[in-house]
């Protein structure tokens, strides 16, 4: 298959493995297509259902830069299988509690699972392989990781709604079962070569902070491209699990077809995972990512006029997009990394500001859906975004201009020196 014929080392190869394993069973959340309908069954109304997604993206933000300094100063292991047995236990909570304090608490534990896993899986797979002189190989195997880890989406979620007239709650059984599967992969993890060991100093950890803020300061460079990853996972997110169930609803789909659509859309975006180097190639991976971001915008725009097969395929054509962009975003954030005693606390700070600003969206979103413009939301979103990326264009080409410019000026340096 697709990603195990690594030409590697076998040590690398199994540790690939491990990680594709626990990407695809730590992501395997089944109850994305129907918590929305799930919560409104439960008694709960529009403005609770996003006021919750709108916490759980605020704690997210409070969690992220600690967890993210844990796993740096640590082990990035210990936080992957944290995070997963952390899963295991937030997917119990609303089948044994199906109410408004339920499902607030089973978001908190899955933003506190998720925060411990964002930077550290990411920073784990990168130094593991730079460790064992693999590093060529990330992107692909990010991008086949990804897309090994929406195979069983592709699988299961058709079938969601069906299971939870079967029996409700199936669908949080089943999660909390891949979670512990996931948690058993994590355990297996193999140390990076060289890898730090934990001090136990707090003093120590809390300088990882200034570490990390003042690698960002110095580097404009690596500040944009994390603008630039916010914008497209804001709209990944929002389009994906906050707009998704609204949007098939505006365009009068059965429940029972949602969980098709969603594993339609996950397969194309698999599809576009496991094959990001050739955009990448064509263009470069700043403007995969800037052109992969303006698809899924205008996506969301052209969604207003459509009609119920057009939005699905509209919507199969966003997948897409998104499938090649993530992978190709996270090589271009980690090679841009100067400094990689900050690597997970950094790209933690990026899942900071993802989260933040996707907490500003969704309560807008239950605003405007509770006053019936979800057509009007998407317009807006779809504005917006292309022109923060017209703007983010122009700074992005001023900083590599500034870059350009000072390394023939470091280069004559010496020269003037020897004369």
């Amino acid at each position: 298959m697709l990603g195990f014929r690594l030409p590697a080392k076998p040590a690398v190869q199994r540790a690939v493995r491990l990680t594709y394993g626990f990407q695809f069973f730590f992501g395997l959340l089944l109850w994305v297509p129907i918590f929305y309908q799930y919560q409104k069954l439960a008694g709960l109304s529009d403005g609770e259902i996003f006021g919750i997604q709108s916490i759980y993206y605020v704690v997210f933000c409070l969690l992220e830069i600690p967890t993210g300094l844990i796993a740096d100063r640590f082990d990035h292991r210990t936080s992957l299988t944290a995070g997963a047995g952390v899963l295991v236990a937030a997917n119990l909570v609303p089948v044994f509690l199906g109410s408004y304090t339920g499902f607030l608490v089973h978001f908190v534990l899955i933003a506190l699972a998720r925060s411990l896993v964002s930077g550290a899986q990411s920073a784990y797979l990168y130094e593991y392989l730079h460790a064992h002189g693999e590093g060529e190989h990330y992107l692909r195997v990010e991008g086949v990781g990804r897309a090994y880890s929406l195979v069983g989406k592709i699988v299961y979620w058709p079938v969601i709604g069906l299971l939870m007239t079967w029996n409700l709650p199936s669908p949080y059984w089943l999660t909390a079962i891949n979670a512990a599967v996931a948690l058993a992969f994590a355990c297996k993890l193999p140390p990076i070569p060289g890898g730090r060991r934990g001090s136990g100093k707090t003093a120590s950890l809390l300088s990882g902070v200034g570490g990390a803020l003042s690698t960002l300061r110095s580097s404009r460079w690596l500040a944009l491209l994390m603008v630039q990853g916010v914008a497209m996972f804001t709209l990944v997110r929002i389009c994906q699990v906050n707009l998704f169930q609204p949007i098939l609803e505006s365009k009068s789909l059965s429940v029972n077809w949602y969980g098709a659509v969603l594993a339609a859309m996950t397969l194309f975006e698999a599809l576009g995972a496991a094959r990001p180097h050739r955009l990448r190639r064509a263009i470069g991976p700043v403007g995969s990512v800037f052109t992969l971001t303006i698809v899924m915008a205008s996506c969301l725009g052209l969604l207003v006029w459509a009609g119920p097969f057009p939005a699905v395929v509209l919507l199969c054509v966003f997948a897409v997009a998104t499938g090649i962009a993530f992978p190709v975003q996270k090589q271009l954030l980690n090679d841009s990394i100067p400094d990689s005693r900050h690597r997970a606390t950094l790209l933690s700070l990026e899942s900071l500001v993802d989260r933040a600003v996707c907490a500003l969206v969704a309560v807008a979103l239950g605003a405007y859906l509770a006053a019936g413009q979800l057509n009007e939301f998407l317009l807006l979103s779809a504005g917006v975004t292309c022109a923060a990326m017209a703007v983010l264009a122009v700074l992005l080409l001023a900083v590599r201009k500034h870059r350009s410019d000072r390394r023939p000026a470091a280069a004559r340096v010496p020269e003037a020196v020897s004369r």
